[in-house]
């Protein structure tokens, strides 16, 4: 793996950092008029001593926070992340064994302190909005993205505090925050993936009103804990007759002490994760929330945060994949030169450059779109405001609709895109590429499981179709955003051009009479929406910059708004014809 410092030492990352973000907007949008700083002037409160009191003191903290984890991810993890794939997990009669390195790793970013970056101050935490906490996610998973599941994992503590009792924050939140304690989510079942409403594992209360839950849970990250540190298990189960689907499913938190860990999963990669499956047998559970409330506010709410912690570990390992195919293209020669020379290899390095660029503007954007809603929300619960009131918060549902579209999308954009971009690193890199010496085969392994869980790219499918369609009615909040970001700067004639063809594709969309042939090309309609927001968000980032940064910006939107162009030709003739897309082709 290249060694350096991940977050100061990669150009780009500091360019989005420093010049694309607006970070008064995200800043305002999280500290919520500082509240935490003008508490600590009034009760001393130590845990809050750090707390900004100012957007410039706030993105100071933000750098000072990445630039350390950038070092010990960089200079630390990566050079032990092969040691880690290659020694994997043991497993022996319910007990998960990890690698020494991976170990000694994750020590290392909990001595630093850099570990609860989603908890709140209160707690212990290190409090940093959505965006802030893409970029970590980023940087640790360019080192090992099994490895960045290991140290956020204690970042399901944000759950709890959220949607939990007093009790239960001020027992269980502190010692996620100080890393004593592992988080893990048990939503999924043997038969039952992504169709949560029909899961069987059932919780009851005995008869001295303790809940008690029996059924199992497959596919369960770190519900094991991690090495001596234990787990909590956010668990979904059934309190509702067995037809109740959705509204009979509640939310618990289970100790990992009460339940069996019947075996983890032999894995293609993210050999360090421990994917569990885990068995309760009259399990003791705390109920959170308000029973029936599990699956339609509890786990829906962390949806959002869920598609966008994958997209932002799907964008560190193509970030680490393009970095490798770069560094091995400038050192192979071929043919008496050396191969980044060779114009098939340069095409494909110049389409991972763009991609990449392209993948990090729509990460950020779905990181906004959360951070814009979800502080402000969190915050109104916090202070008793009743949820109606809430729901009719005209803040919290715009950006919300918004973030419900440009989360799945960066889901599947991404994700899709890290698998792309693996597959064109590991062919740079010819024959060397498919042998273990080099680090590209773990990274070519590890990307494909990220379109996958958390929604396979098909769910996210599903989930922005709605976007495109009714988002782009006349006055959807789709089309009242794209218009409100193209205002931002001068839209170049081939953005405007992407436009019209997304407008014809939407239009006839919508005329596709058949439900099925609908979601047929439902691909195709969400992919033109996905090729045109990014083209936007590149000229965005452009307009931004300055000098040779800003020229670079504007070649890459030119040629992807190019690649867009006729991508989004062929997805309207298959849109106008959607019976032709499931048909064979023929012989001859």
């Amino acid at each position: 793996m290249i060694q350096n410092n991940y977050f100061s030492e990669n150009s780009d990352l500091l360019l989005q950092f420093d010049n694309i973000i607006d970070w008064e907007e995200v800043v305002t949008a999280y500290e919520q008029g500082f509240k935490d700083h003008k508490k600590y002037k009034e009760t001393g409160d130590e845990a809050l001593a750090f707390a900004p009191s100012s957007v410039e003191e706030a993105i100071e903290t933000y750098r000072v926070t990445l630039e350390s984890l950038g070092d010990v991810i960089g200079n630390f993890v990566a050079p032990r992340a092969p040691e880690m794939d290659r020694v994997g997990l043991k497993y022996d009669s319910g007990k998960v064994t990890f690698p020494d390195a991976m170990i000694e790793a994750y020590e290392k970013v909990q001595e630093a302190g850099l570990q609860p970056y989603s908890i709140s101050r209160d707690h212990g935490g290190l409090g940093m909005p959505s965006t802030t906490q893409c970029f970590v996610m980023e940087v640790m998973s360019r080192a090992d993205g099994a490895f960045g599941i290991a140290i956020g994992c204690v970042n399901l503590a944000e759950t709890i505090e959220r949607f939990g009792d007093e009790d239960m924050v001020n027992h269980w939140v502190p010692q996620m925050a100080a890393g004593e304690v592992v988080g893990a989510m048990a939503l999924t079942e043997p038969n039952y993936g992504s169709d949560l409403p029909n899961i069987r594992t059932r919780a009851e209360q005995d008869e001295n009103g303790v809940w008690r839950i029996n059924g199992a849970k497959r596919f369960i990250t770190h519900g094991c804990g991690f090495a001596h540190k234990p787990s909590v298990i956010l668990t979904l189960a059934r309190t509702g007759s067995p037809t109740s689907g959705a509204k009979g499913l509640s939310f618990f938190l289970v100790e990992g002490k009460d339940v069996f860990i019947a075996g983890v999963e032999k894995k293609l990669g993210l050999h360090c994760s421990p994917t569990c499956e885990v068995v309760y047998e009259n399990t003791p559970a705390r109920l959170i929330g308000k029973e029936g409330f599990g699956l339609v506010r509890y786990a829906m709410g962390m949806m959002n945060g869920a598609r966008l912690s994958i997209a932002a570990q799907s964008m560190g390992i193509a970030q680490a994949a393009q970095a490798e195919a770069a560094k091995y293209a400038s050192e192979r020669e071929q043919f008496g030169k050396l191969i980044k020379d060779i114009p098939a290899v340069r095409k494909m390095l110049d389409r991972m450059e763009r991609e990449i660029a392209a993948m990090r503007q729509l990460l950020y954007e779905a990181a906004r779109s959360i951070d814009r809603y979800h502080w402000r929300q969190h915050s109104m619960e916090k202070s008793g405001v009743d949820e109606r009131t809430i729901r009719k918060d005209e803040e919290i549902r715009h950006w919300e609709k918004l973030a419900s579209f440009l989360t799945p999308v960066a889901k599947y954009y991404i994700s899709e895109m890290c698998n792309s971009i693996a597959y064109d690193a590991l062919q740079i890199h010819g024959g060397s590429g498919y042998t273990e010496d080099y680090d590209v085969a773990r990274l070519y392994r590890d990307a494909r499981i990220t379109n996958i869980y958390e929604g396979t790219t098909q769910m996210q499918m599903h989930a922005a179709i709605g976007g495109v369609t009714a988002g782009m009615a006349a006055t959807g909040p789709i089309r009242a955003y794209l218009d409100a970001e193209l205002a931002r700067f001068s839209p170049s004639p081939a953005l405007q051009k992407n436009r019209e063809l997304l407008e014809a594709i939407v239009r006839d969309y919508r005329e596709i009479k058949s439900s099925d042939d609908k979601e047929l090309v439902a691909f195709e309609a969400v992919e033109s929406a996905t090729r045109f927001l990014n083209g936007l968000l590149l000229e965005r980032a452009a307009s931004r910059l300055e000098g040779d940064a800003r020229r670079r910006f504007e070649k890459m939107a030119a040629d992807y708004n190019l690649d867009s162009q006729a991508i989004m030709q062929g997805n309207l003739i298959r849109v106008q014809a959607p019976e032709k897309v499931s048909e064979p082709a023929l012989a001859g």
